[in-house]
C-alpha cells in the first residue's frame, strides 16, 4: 500500500538509501538547510502540510567526538530535536520510527545487547540519543525506535570509505586498525529493508536492526582489502593506542531478538552485505 512518508534526515546516508527504497510512496524529506528540527514551528509546519501516515526520524547529530566539545548542540539536535519531531508526528496521527544507535550502551557486556537490556550511555553523543529515545516514548505513543550500529551506505562518509581511500596507498606504511572493539558492520541498504517491512509490520517498542555477525574494525578492514585487493598492509592495534576525545565501547554487538520473535527474516551477514555493497558501488567516488 502506497504511504505518504516523510524523512527527517532524508539527505543523510541513511536517508539516501531510503529515498531509493521507499521511491513508490509518496516521500517528503525534512532536512538542512530546508528545515531545522532544533526549531518546533519549523517541524509542525512541515508536518501539517504535508499529513504523513508515517515519519522516519534520521535526522542527527553523529559525530562522536565533537558532541563530547559540543554537548549543547548535540542534546539539541538529538533529544530536542527528537521531541519535536515525536510531538509533531503525534498531533498529525502519525506513526513513528525514530532511528537510534547502540551508543545508547556503554558496551561493557560480554554478550550481544538485547533490546530490554538497560541503556547506559559513556558518551555525549549517547546520552544525547538516549534522550531523544525517551522523548519519543513519552510524546508519541505510536513508535518503534530502531537501534542499529556500524553503518555504511552509499556516498558514506562511513568506516568503510575511510579504508578504501586509505588502503589505496601501496607505499604508505602499515594501516593501524582497533581490533578490541566488536560490533555488527551494517549496510544501509539492509536496515532499509527492514523499516520497509515495519511499514507493512510494525512493531512497537525497541527493535534492533543490523547485519548478523561480528567483527571488531581491524577485521572489517581485512574483509574490505581482501575483497577490494587493496595494497597497504593492516595491522591490529588497540583502542588505547589512538585515544578520542569520546570513549568508544568495546562491545557494540546488538542482538535481534525482537525482529526474531515477530517472524521477520534474518538480516544478512555482514561479510555478505559488504560483498554486496562493494560490488554495487564499485566505481563509487571516494571522499
Amino acid at each position: 500500500m502506497r504511504q505518504r512518508i516523510l524523512i527527517t534526515g532524508g539527505n543523510g546516508m541513511l536517508g539516501r538509501t531510503l529515498q531509493q527504497r521507499l521511491a513508490r510512496h509518496e516521500l517528503a524529506i525534512l532536512d538542512l538547510p530546508g528545515a531545522d528540527i532544533t526549531q518546533f514551528a519549523q517541524v509542525r509546519d512541515a508536518m501539517q502540510a504535508f499529513r504523513p501516515d508515517v515519519v522516519i526520524h534520521g535526522a542527527a547529530m553523529t559525530q562522536v567526538d565533537a558532541c563530547e566539545s559540543e554537548r549543547e548542540r548535540a542534546f539539541a539536535v538529538n533529544a530536542t530535536g527528537s521531541e519535536h519531531v515525536a510531538r509533531a508526528a503525534a498531533a498529525c496521527g502519525a506513526r513513528l520510527i525514530a532511528i537510534s544507535t547502540d551508543y545508547v550502551f556503554d558496551g561493557a557486556l560480554d554478550r550481544p545487547y538485547r533490546e530490554d537490556d538497560p541503556p547506559h550511555p559513556r558518551t555525549v553523543y549517547g546520552a544525547s540519543k538516549l534522550a531523544g529515545e525517551r522523548a519519543v516514548q513519552r510524546d508519541c505513543p505510536n513508535h518503534t525506535i530502531l537501534r542499529t550500529a556500524w553503518l555504511y551506505g552509499e556516498q558514506g562518509p562511513s568506516f568503510v570509505h575511510t579504508m578504501l581511500k586509505l588502503g589505496a596507498d601501496h607505499a604508505a606504511p602499515p594501516l593501524k586498525v582497533v581490533h578490541d572493539q566488536r560490533g555488527n558492520p551494517t549496510s544501509t541498504t539492509c536496515v532499509a529493508e527492514v523499516i520497509e517491512r515495519l511499514l507493512a509490520r510494525p512493531i512497537p517498542g525497541v527493535v534492533h536492526a543490523t547485519c548478523e555477525g561480528d567483527a571488531s574494525w581491524y577485521e572489517l578492514a581485512c574483509e574490505i582489502f581482501r575483497l577490494r585487493r587493496l595494497p597497504r598492509p593492516l595491522q591490529p592495534c588497540a583502542t588505547a593506542d589512538y585515544p578520542r576525545p569520546a570513549p568508544r565501547p568495546a562491545n557494540s554487538r546488538l542482538e535481534k531478538a525482537v525482529l526474531h520473535e515477530a517472524g521477520f527474516p534474518p538480516m544478512p551477514d555482514w561479510r555478505k552485505a559488504l560483498a554486496d555493497f562493494l560490488e554495487r558501488d564499485n566505481t563509487m567516488e571516494l571522499a
